[in-house]
């Protein structure tokens, strides 16, 4: 029996695993790196190691200091949640002669499963359908090349050796092959040490539907029905639920069927899910089905499945892990209602799902029946730019489809959660899209319907400004009140006090690149105030019933709804410490490490043309010239790592 158990992982799974554990009476121990010493996995485990610098490669994916933690805590077992060391057969393997029990499958199995290719040929000797491809041994560019050209454009170049989109590009045709084969393979090599890839058709119109299987060392599989993961953006999920919509009882038992044969095949012991490609074009959640990939470890969207089921899959784990066969044989497994999930990212939608990182000012979690939340985020915690930037998943449940889309939605409008940018408003409008709703989705629901997900950017209103405006005011106020020496006292006072004239003062806001300037008139207990584009004096009072303003550092942030404004408040001294900005320079969007400068001092670069490539959590972002000019200066080369707003290079105005 499993009396101890180290969670070889961070974030909201470490949490969550940790909650079955300790219903079990299981000793938890959470493994940190520098970067998290103060986060809530590290809080909630019974005892806590830490394991190395910020690096995932230093930390939480070095297996020598994993292993060293649960020596040296007298661990029985390993967890390895997902992502990190949860699929690496080295670190089963290694767990094993340590005698120490890996929660998981043989390094065997995940060794059948975790190379895309050998995985497709075991399929196809197991009589699993699969997408025509290339899954071979040779990568020269030459054969890669040829086999799309043979496969038929469009087509899909997916790292084998893992998953999560990294190291996956389409392609539409033959002269793009190259750069997005290259690009490919560097986040293959970045994010699992393997550049190898294979080359698919791309279905244009596809559903994303996985089936959750389990099984034991006594030769007992069962699968836990499906669950429909197509809202994806960046081919990573979005929104996932269970069951799937418009899937009939016949196609769900023959795909259920498939997903056993492939467990099966491969002597699978826990948990695992097997993923099938959906040519929805004709029929939906029923057209044809093909198989992608086996993911050997639990999922991140498992919650649904067990809101559907009732049943607890860390438990079952740690019982399969202990050698007990599986409570329940397939008879027994059975759906009740409906459950939806939703991802909470820290990334900006409106510029292309850009990580943003950042603290959590202000943090109330929803509540309510049939509602969940796993996260490993608290208020006042930052979101670390070394690791994944999601924050949480919101799950709800309900008797049917629609009843669960409405608790969903009602919870993430109800979310305060305030720092970061995050995808919040777009996942409330995704939910409650017609389209979603009516069950009418495909992988490329997000791009088909951008317009409406994410709304064009605005100009802040005259009513957020209002707000921040009060804010700064109360804000004066309430200093001026925890000092009472100065309140009484009109020369130590922050506006623009003059003896007999009224008090005069001006505040200057900047929304993005647009500075506003406001110029304040005292008017007897209150202020008024000559807005941009408007020669009238209006009042300054409260911010509007249900609008909230909160400070992080020089940024205002005015929360009206699912609405977020963000106004950075310009401050004499700070803005002369910060310089000018330099013209003609090109910016880091986010901190990270730079991967490649494709361009040197004197190349002639045209609009659009990628100049660098930056990688920032465990993604690659192209930096792109905004204009057409020539480099004058690279600041950065590959390897380097950069902070949030650094330039890295600079175009010469007209050529010069």
């Amino acid at each position: 029996m499993i009396s101890s158990l180290l969670i070889a992982n961070r974030g909201e799974i470490a949490v969550r695993v940790m909650r079955t554990a300790r219903r079990l009476g299981i000793r938890t121990i959470a493994v940190y790196s520098e970067a998290d010493a103060g986060a809530m996995h590290v809080a909630e485990a019974d005892e806590a190691v830490c394991i190395g610098p910020p690096s995932p490669a230093e930390s939480y994916l070095n297996i020598d200091a994993v292993l060293r933690a649960a020596r040296d805590t007298n661990a029985d077992a390993i967890h390895p949640g997902y992502g990190f060391l949860s699929e690496n057969a080295g670190f089963a393997e290694a767990c094993h002669e340590a005698g120490i029990v890996f929660v998981g499958p043989s390094a065997g199995s995940i060794r059948a499963m975790g190379d895309k290719a050998a995985a497709k040929a075991a399929m196809e000797g197991a009589g699993v359908p699969l997408v025509p491809g290339y899954h071979g041994a040779d990568q020269s560019l030459k054969k890669l090349v040829g086999a799309a050209k043979k496969i038929g454009f469009p087509v899909l170049i997916k790292a084998s050796a893992g998953g999560g989109g990294r190291g996956m590009r389409i392609v539409h045709e033959a002269g793009e092959f190259t750069e997005a084969l290259a690009s490919a393979q560097r986040e293959a090599m970045g994010a699992f040490g393997d550049d190898r890839v294979i080359v698919e058709k791309f279905l244009e119109q596809s559903r994303h539907i996985e089936v959750q299987v389990f099984g034991d060392s006594h030769g007992n599989v069962v699968h836990l029905f499906e669950r429909d993961c197509s809202l994806q953006r960046r081919y990573q999920k979005v929104i996932e639920e269970a069951p799937a919509p418009g899937m009939s009882e016949e196609r769900r038992a023959e795909i259920g069927a498939a997903a056993i044969a492939a467990t099966k095949s491969i002597d699978y012991v826990g948990a695992g899910t097997v993923e099938f490609i959906v040519d929805a074009g004709a029929d939906g959640a029923n057209g044809p089905f093909y198989f992608m990939e086996m993911n050997t470890r639990l999922q991140v969207e498992h919650p649904v499945t067990e809101m559907i089921t009732g049943f607890d899959l860390v438990e079952w784990q740690l019982a399969v892990a202990s050698g007990k066969p599986l409570a329940v044989d397939q008879s027994a497994i059975a759906q009740n209602g409906h459950a939806v999930e939703a991802r909470l990212y820290a990334e900006d939608p409106a510029r292309d799902f850009l990580p943003t990182g950042g603290r959590l000012v202000h943090l109330a979690w929803p509540g309510g029946e049939g509602v969940r939340v796993d996260t490993g985020i608290r208020e006042g915690d930052s979101i670390a730019v070394e690791y994944d930037p999601m924050i949480a998943k919101l799950i709800a449940h309900g008797p049917d489809r629609v009843s669960a889309l409405q608790g969903l939605h009602g919870a993430m409008s109800a979310l305060r959660l305030v720092g970061p940018v995050t995808n919040q408003a777009f996942l409330a409008n995704a939910l409650a899209h017609p389209a979603f709703i009516a069950g009418d989705i495909d992988t490329n629901f997000i791009t088909d319907h951008e317009a409406d997900l994410i709304p064009l950017a605005m100009p802040v209103s005259e009513a957020v400004i209002r707000a921040a405006l009060a804010f700064i005011l109360d804000e004066r106020g309430r200093v001026s009140r925890a000092n009472p020496g100065d309140a009484n006292s009109p020369w130590g006072a922050t506006d623009g006090w003059r003896p007999n004239l009224p008090s005069r003062d001006q505040i200057v806001l900047r929304d993005g690149d647009t500075e506003i300037t406001v110029d304040l008139l005292e008017a007897g207990n209150g202020w008024q105030a000559t807005l941009p584009q408007s020669a009238e004096l209006v009042a300054v009072g409260t911010p509007a019933e249900g609008v909230e303003v909160y400070r992080d550092a020089q940024t205002l942030i005015v929360v009206d709804g699912l609405r977020q404004s963000r106004l950075t408040h310009v401050v004499a001294l700070a803005e002369a410490d910060r310089g000018e900005g330099a013209g003609g320079g090109l910016t880091a969007p986010m901190p990270g490490k730079i991967v490649q400068a494709l361009v040197a001092s004197g190349d002639a670069v045209v609009r659009g043309q990628t100049v660098m490539i930056l990688e920032a959590m465990k993604m690659e972002h192209a930096i792109s010239a905004p204009a057409d000019g020539v480099v004058s200066d690279v600041y950065f080369t590959a390897g380097d790592q950069v902070d949030e707003g650094a330039e890295l290079l600079r175009l010469a105005k007209d050529g010069k």
